[in-house]
């Protein structure tokens, strides 16, 4: 039996003009590749679920993309599969928030200088980095400020007033913003179109409204719904709202 694969991983945006209400960053970095402006160290910032990690990924696919550097990696090659599937030798991901001791980033610095697997880019992806020590920032210092050649740091955080100044003084920052209930809806009908999901505007308008902005939450409430369906019958919102413990709005006038 095949394992089922969530929407909110098999919709994952898989290039930068597949990101959803990021339009300004989505140009930044297009541009960025494009004109040969990839500076050693980005700081993505932002609320969760807004397509930072992705982006990052994203980035790491265009700059690693066998068929060269480009902002439309073709995500069929050794080096994009790879990263999309969270092993490549020459893309790190590192949770902050379980590597947080000045140890991890000395380790980190001493892993830095090694030459890539093959890649034209060593990137280091650190998503929540908010939660390093101070400690750990101040050894992370010098080595972004000065990274060695090919090396690229890709910090992401929800929280910047937690990075110390610093740091932020040494990234270029992006501004991740939650994503708006227009295009939250828009996405939310792509996908059922897609999947064959058969629900209407109501249920569309909800998971918009209680998605809060966020793609991830959004896409995973379409998921959880779509499991009402039975054969090619519409859902029906009332099934929603039970489900969600919640009611509708006009029975809630009445």
């Amino acid at each position: 039996m095949k394992q089922y694969q969530p929407l909110y991983l098999k919709y994952r945006p898989q290039t930068l003009s597949e990101l959803v209400g990021q339009e300004v960053v989505s140009k930044t970095l297009t541009n960025a590749i494009n004109y040969n402006k990839i500076v050693h160290a980005y700081l993505f910032c932002g609320p969760r679920g807004t397509g930072k990690t992705s982006s990052a990924r994203i980035l790491a696919k265009s700059l690693n993309c066998e068929k060269g550097v480009t902002a439309d990696p073709c995500g069929k090659c050794l080096s994009c599969e790879s990263i999309a599937q969270g092993n490549s030798l020459d893309v790190i991901e590192i949770d902050a928030a379980s590597h947080r001791k000045v140890e991890d980033a000395e380790d980190l610095i001493n892993r830095v200088n090694l030459a890539t697997y093959g890649s034209r880019y060593k990137i280091y992806i650190i998503d929540e980095v908010h939660m390093l020590t101070d400690h750990a920032f101040n050894a992370l210092l010098k080595t972004l400020e000065e990274p060695p050649k090919n090396v690229i740091f890709i910090l992401a955080t929800t929280e910047e007033y937690k990075v110390i100044p610093t740091i932020i003084s040494r990234c270029q920052k992006l501004d991740f913003k939650s994503v708006s209930q227009k295009d939250l809806a828009s996405r939310v009908l792509e996908i059922t179109k897609k999947e064959k999901i058969n629900i209407d505007d109501t249920i569309v308008n909800f998971i918009s409204k209680r998605s809060n902005g966020c793609m991830r939450d959004a896409v995973s409430l379409l998921d959880q719904i779509s499991v009402l369906q039975v054969e090619d019958k519409k859902i029906e919102p009332k099934e929603v709202f039970e489900l969600f413990g919640t009611v509708d709005r006009m029975t809630l006038f009445k």
